[in-house]
């Protein structure tokens, strides 16, 4: 199997974006202890942080005893919250991670948006990380988009897995992990991508601790039952390991006889939500997420 040419499928915006992570966010980071991988993370993001768009407010508190951050658009319509649950593989992110991403996408979609800081591991094993989004989820009224990405992807499908369409109008999944076979596919097509690599999957994997019940809710794609689960988006990156997930999933999901579609953003990194503001093509995919959170959201008005 030929490596790709990441030289020719990845522009130099592109570039430009893994660079500047890579400075912050060491490509051999998960050779570092726990803490110190958080701190390159946490510099990573707060470099790519772009501000909050007029308007948009934010409030911390805690929902059954999980740190949330509430976000509230300007002229917000309330019939429907969007829950943002973030990435990090389990191990690194937080409220801060994601913050301005949050805001966004909440005055894009003119809702109320919910970030949920989950327990992280090791510390904190699954199902620490599902439960509390279960939790936040059990807490929140009325109609709900699921969002995450990477892990939270995974972590938006478990959630789903547990609780089926109740209240979920739909989820939007941005380059997730669920499960997939890591011999197989994109995982080794993609082992030496940018950002994310196959080794770097494989860590996040044994570090959040090992199946502790239902194997659908911790491994979505390893799940028996794909009925009655919410409308689905999932969204695939070109250049990583994961991307055959999103399709994968999907499939199982219509298969089962539900609504889910996915695609693959041409030329992007794992990570890119970060760089929708220094690469066209980020930006452009940010605006077809935004585009399909705003689609589900809005049923809730017919």
């Amino acid at each position: 199997m030929s490596a790709p040419d990441y030289g020719n499928l990845i522009d130099a915006e592109v570039w430009a974006f893994i660079d500047k992570s890579n400075a912050a966010y060491p490509e051999d980071a998960v050779d570092a202890s726990i803490d110190e991988q958080r701190a390159f993370y946490d510099a990573c993001c707060a470099q790519f942080h772009a501000g909050y768009p007029a308007g948009v407010t934010a409030t911390d508190r805690e929902i059954a005893g999980v740190p949330v951050r509430d976000y509230t658009p300007a002229n917000a319509k309330d019939h429907t919250t969007l829950i943002y649950i973030h990435g990090g593989g389990f191990v690194v992110g937080g409220l801060d991670s994601h913050d301005d991403i949050c805001a966004e996408i909440a005055d894009r979609c003119k809702l109320p948006l919910r970030a949920i800081d989950y327990r992280l591991c090791p510390e904190n094993p699954y199902p620490a990380d599902l439960a509390d989004c279960l939790a936040v989820f059990d807490a929140t009224d009325g109609p709900v988009v699921l969002i995450g990405d990477s892990a939270g992807g995974n972590l938006c499908a478990g959630l789903s897995h547990v609780r089926r369409a109740d209240r979920i109008l739909g989820q939007v999944l941005i380059y997730p992990g669920l499960g997939g076979d890591l011999t197989q596919g994109s995982y080794q097509t993609h082992a030496f991508a940018p950002l994310l690599t196959l080794a770097d999957v494989e860590f996040y994997k044994g570090i959040r601790g090992p199946v502790v019940g239902d194997i659908g809710a911790y491994s979505p794609l390893k799940a028996s039952d794909f009925t009655d689960l919410p409308q689905t988006v999932a969204i695939a990156a070109e250049c990583d390991p994961l991307a055959d997930d999103a399709h994968a999933y999907a499939a199982a999901i219509t298969a089962a006889g539900g609504q889910a579609q996915s695609w693959t953003d041409a030329g992007l990194v794992h990570s890119w939500l970060r760089a929708r503001h220094m690469s066209e093509k980020a930006g452009v995919a940010f605006d077809r997420v935004c585009s399909a959170i705003a689609g589900m959201a809005y049923k809730a008005e017919v």
